[in-house]
């Protein structure tokens, strides 16, 4: 139910060639054709690119551990005062 059937192929293609004409469709095809060629090359040299500029770069070292500052010592309760044992 959602893929174009033959007849729809057909009626698209009729539409085209009603809009555009029949003369500029071989001239639409071809520029498009050196569209995708031009974008082809350059997404390949840009991937090119970028491949050799990971190999120049250094290896990057990891990032050192946050420094956490130790925590206080904890209070110590009052000592007691000494008990008077004489009676």
């Amino acid at each position: 139910m959602g893929s174009l059937q033959p007849w729809h192929w057909a009626v698209i293609i009729i539409a085209v060639v009603l809009l555009f004409g029949s003369k500029r469709l071989p001239d639409a095809a071809r520029s498009l054709g050196k569209s995708m060629r031009i974008i082809k090359a350059e997404t390949k040299g840009l991937a090119e690119d970028g491949n050799a500029a990971q190999a120049q770069q250094p290896p990057v070292a990891p990032p050192a551990a946050p420094y956490v500052q130790p925590a206080p010592p904890a209070a110590q309760p009052p000592a007691a005062p000494p008990r008077d044992t004489s009676i």
